[in-house]
């Protein structure tokens, strides 16, 4: 077992690495920057800590999530700790 052997070894280890633990953790990073940027007012939203609200205002790099019925609960946040959004459905609205 010369040089080459362990030399091939650690290239397999280090290609071993980078798809189990860099190229997913990019893969989501990716994904969560798209939800960022497509984030718009009216959008139903999951924050971080598991509350649901829609948002009313959006600044660069914040939002104001409204919570439940009531009116008076708007919380400014940031957008990276927006976990899931749902687009409004515009046909229901347009019945209505």
């Amino acid at each position: 077992m010369g040089w080459g052997f362990w030399i091939i070894y650690i290239v397999i280890i280090l290609g071993a690495m980078y798809f189990i633990a860099i190229r997913p953790q990019r893969k989501q990073q990716k994904k969560q920057n798209e939800l960022q940027n497509s984030l718009s007012i009216g959008d139903s939203v999951l924050t971080s800590g598991g509350f649901y609200g829609v948002i009313i205002d959006i600044t660069e790099d914040t939002v104001i999530v409204e919570f439940g019925n009531n009116k008076n609960c708007r919380i400014p946040m940031q957008k990276s700790s927006i976990m899931a959004s749902e687009k409004p459905d515009t046909e229901q609205s347009a019945e209505k």
